[in-house]
């Protein structure tokens, strides 16, 4: 049930999630960023590269889905973020010993099981806590300023410094540590929602007892923000997978220059975690999720076309990207916007999860065969593709915003 809480604690619990959840986008992204150096020392083809991001995007969905809905149905939110902090900073660990293909697999497998249920059960958190007329923009600083600013800008500049320095394995070491420290400040900073009363429970079970998946993918908006999800997440996870690669193998950029180009993009998000979630407060979820899926294109044919300074290519990606801003929207807002409270972290891992193991496993694996019959470039057009058809998609959304149907609507579990 939504909870009554003060503005400082909101404050508090956004900037503590934002933060951590930037930690674990830094784990997820440190094998894109340092993939040069470890294809060259594990002599890994393209596919194995693109098939080491499927494995975690695959359990990172199942988990983010199963482990929701538990956490939806215990009322359990504090103390699993706590023990997936511990397990994935442990398995980056696991990554920088790895001295084959199939070790390393075997830590990304883990990695995306512990990381899987954070953000539902962190978006879970915020919505409950958030008034109406701020979810959104609540809610999307909590996914994209930290995760982008930490995991996408710092992220890179970070551990390539340190794998020029180094090697690769220091960096997965270093890389482990924040999680922990993050999941302390939780420990002391963060409380559990009060569960439903016995008379809540009462009544959601007169109204129809618990919503089946099934049930839920019967909503318009549900299963319009799987299909979007599906689509955008491999277009996120293919910019992350193969531009590192693009630039270096294909373009002949320095590694120490493709980091400042990869560290881009989390410039971007961060900044547009403020604009585009706000945007859709003003003037409507749908219309803004249209504007910012289609302007995805411009990444992949700026990075594979345009041949001028690297400050406007980097300017231009700067542009492109903002369409990562709409994720939080189509992943966490509009989904809390369309069901029952009761059934935010089970909603969001089904969005999130069917889109991490339809787009995030698929695509990866798809485009390095694709990659190694045809050549990189084959990558940025599969991308390109993706943002078209995410931006079709959301034109056939119902509006949610709050500025548009009303500040006191009440989302109803059916069909249509």
């Amino acid at each position: 049930m939504p909870t009554s809480s003060s503005k400082g604690y909101q404050t508090r619990l956004m900037v503590l999630l934002s933060i951590s959840f930037g930690f674990v986008f830094l784990d997820r992204n440190a094998f894109s960023f340092l993939a040069p150096f470890i294809q060259k020392e594990l002599d890994l083809n393209n596919t194995q590269i693109g098939m080491l991001t499927s494995a975690l995007s695959f359990t990172w969905a199942i988990s983010g889905y199963l482990i929701g809905r538990y956490s939806d149905s215990t009322g359990k939110r504090k103390s699993i973020l706590l023990l997936t902090f511990v397990v994935f900073s442990l398995s980056s660990v696991v990554s920088g010993l790895a001295q084959s293909f199939f070790m390393l697999m075997a830590a990304r497998l883990i990695m995306g099981f512990a990381e899987g249920p954070i953000l539902p059960i962190s978006q879970s958190l915020v919505a409950l806590e958030s008034s109406a007329a701020s979810r959104g923009n609540a809610m999307g600083v909590m996914q994209n300023f930290g995760s982008n600013f930490i995991g996408s800008f710092i992220a890179p500049l970070l551990l390539v410094a340190i794998a020029n320095a180094y090697n690769w394995r220091g960096a997965f070491f270093v890389a482990a540590v924040p999680g922990l420290i993050m999941a302390a400040l939780m420990a002391k900073y963060i409380r559990e929602p009060p569960r439903a009363t016995p008379a809540q429970t009462a009544a959601i079970a007169a109204a129809g007892g618990n919503m089946s998946s099934w049930r839920m993918l019967a909503v318009r908006n549900i299963w319009l923000s799987v299909l979007i999800s599906c689509v955008m997440v491999a277009w996120m996870v293919l910019g992350w997978s193969f531009l590192p690669l693009y630039y270096t193998n294909v373009r002949h950029i320095p590694a120490s220059e493709m980091s400042i180009l990869m560290s881009v993009l989390g410039i971007s998000a961060a900044a547009f975690a403020f604009v585009v979630p706000r945007l859709s407060d003003s003037f409507g979820r749908k219309p803004i999720m249209v504007i910012f899926c289609l302007v995805g294109v411009l990444v992949p044919i700026v990075a594979h076309y345009f041949q001028g300074s690297s400050y406007l290519l980097g300017a231009l990606i700067f542009l492109g990207w903002s369409a990562s801003g709409a994720f939080p929207i189509f992943m966490a807002t509009i989904p809390s916007e369309s069901l029952p409270p009761r059934y935010l972290a089970s909603s969001l891992g089904l969005v999130m999860g069917l889109g991490e193991i339809i787009g995030g496993v698929s695509a990866p694996t798809l485009a390095g065969m694709a990659s190694d019959a045809y050549g990189l470039q084959a990558s940025m057009l599969i991308m390109g593709g993706c943002a078209v058809v995410g931006g079709v998609l959301a034109l056939f959304l119902k509006e949610t915003a709050p500025v548009k149907v009303g500040a006191g609507a009440v989302p109803q579990p059916v069909p249509g």
